[in-house]
């Protein structure tokens, strides 16, 4: 017989009330579609040519077993969130999991450090976006052409602003045809140069020749950010179907297809790049170089509009998740209450989604005047934005013995997993500050510490407020 309460849509699965809309759709995504909310801000097909280069420098022949880490890790804080998400849906994602369950300032840090975190994901991918359409330019023979950083990082962040003020089944429905196509060319390429090479395991590899334990810790916290963004499932809340099955199943599906996907890519590119000069560590554009190593040099143009295409799914995916994040911080004071409104007819946080699109887009502008590269835009954003996205594990794995005590479910494994999920994050935030980085990676805890005053100064006033009332 179906447990009664699978079906529930509740705010609070111990008092079985009914969770408020808030002026969203109702049972509108279906599990592939809440589960392409979360891969399309995880980005995945993006990670190979980015971020498996920078891993392979630190860690060489272990950057397969820094990613299967990470992915350890990962699947840690997707347990921990699966565990609110199978007894709560609401757009407010883990600040209401945390405001459930922790004191209000902790749910004021969390709701803070949650929109921050997709906020400035929106701005390192608009800048991906522009960076990949570069190297598109340059793949067809356009290289003549020049189009500003700033305008193509505009057309990306209004085009996904555009979209997520539209219909959410829309939405959903075009960022997971985007994801799969793009990582299933990838996936092609690597696995037709593996097939011409013969099939044998890469003994380096296997055996970490010249990795050390240093080397591999290095690379697990560079690995981590390739996962972030895996959780945003959980701000579709009521506008998914059985929300209390396809959330909590979308948050850990997306951390282990995605994980194995970056195993699968991290070992079979080091691989493929065995021998060859340039190095991998080196090489400006890897899979359209394996595309014409494995004769099928056609595909290269092709992998980088997937990887331009997919960066545009992400920043959609990014505003999507803010918007909801930022539409219950007003339903609950925290910032102002006009952001609680939404669309008569298309029924989306449609005030908050064009916020949210405006503030991503003004540190690429604001970047590319003074000069900086896409590349480097992507680069110094996206590391800023993992500090708002660990601070918002941390806290909800540290609450999830509370909130296990809470639903009557409380054991041992779950403080188990608690400890091992809140000491990932942490120290995945520690890993980004020491050693001391370079300049200027050692300012971006300045700029999110600066950040969380200003938005915990505003709840304190707020907080003072309701008190002389």
């Amino acid at each position: 017989m179906p447990d009664p309460l699978a079906t529930l849509e509740s705010a609070d699965i111990v008092t079985g009330e009914p969770a408020p809309a808030y002026g969203l759709q109702r049972h509108v995504l279906g599990p592939m579609e809440v589960l392409a909310q979360s891969v399309s801000v995880i980005a995945p097909s993006t990670s190979p040519p980015l971020n498996v280069p920078l891993i392979f420098l630190l860690a060489g022949n272990g950057t397969w077993l820094a990613y299967a880490l990470a992915m350890a890790a990962m699947m840690l804080i997707a347990f921990c969130i699966a565990g609110f998400a199978r007894d709560s849906a609401s757009p407010g994602s883990l600040y209401v999991y945390t405001k459930q369950t922790l004191p209000p300032v902790f749910a004021a840090v969390e709701a803070w450090a949650l929109f921050f975190a997709y906020l400035v994901s929106g701005t390192a991918t608009g800048a991906g976006f522009a960076y990949f359409t570069q190297q598109f330019l340059l793949d067809i023979g356009a290289r003549g052409t020049h189009i500003p950083v700033a305008l193509l990082g505009w057309i990306c962040v209004a085009g996904g602003g555009w979209i997520a003020c539209r219909n959410i089944k829309i939405s959903a429905e075009t960022m997971l045809w985007v994801e799969v196509m793009s990582m299933l060319l990838i996936v092609i390429v690597i696995g037709i140069l593996l097939w011409k090479q013969g099939l044998h395991l890469d003994w380096p590899q296997w055996s970490l020749a010249g990795v050390t334990p240093q080397k591999v810790r290095q690379g697990v916290m560079l690995a981590l950010f390739s996962f972030v963004g895996f959780e945003s499932a959980t701000t579709l809340g009521s506008e998914a179907k059985d929300p209390l099955i396809t959330i909590p199943r979308a948050v850990v599906r997306s951390a282990a297809v995605t994980g194995i996907f970056f195993i699968v890519c991290a070992y079979g590119t080091v691989m493929a790049f065995r021998g060859v000069t340039p190095p991998l560590g080196e090489h400006a554009q890897p899979m359209s170089f394996l595309a014409t190593r494995a004769g099928i040099g056609f595909v290269g143009p092709a992998i980088t509009l997937g990887m331009m295409v997919s960066m545009f799914a992400c920043v959609l995916g990014c505003i999507i998740a803010a918007a909801r994040v930022l539409l219950l911080m007003a339903h609950h004071g925290l910032v102002h209450k006009s952001f609680a409104a939404t669309h008569s007819d298309q029924q989306t946080p449609a005030v908050a989604s064009v916020l949210t699109a405006a503030l991503a887009f003004i540190p690429i502008a604001a970047l590319a005047v003074g000069g900086a590269s896409a590349e480097d835009i992507f680069a110094w954003t996206g590391t800023l934005a993992v500090f708002g996205f660990m601070t918002a594990y941390g806290l909800v794995a540290a609450a999830l013995p509370f909130h296990l005590r809470r639903v009557k479910r409380f054991s041992v494994g779950g403080v188990v997993l608690s400890v091992l999920a809140t000491a990932a994050a942490l120290a995945a935030i520690v890993g980004t500050i020491y050693p001391v980085p370079d300049k200027p990676y050692v300012y971006l805890p300045y700029v999110y510490l600066g950040f969380m005053v200003l938005g915990m100064s505003w709840w304190w006033v707020v907080e003072r407020q309701k008190t002389a009332l």
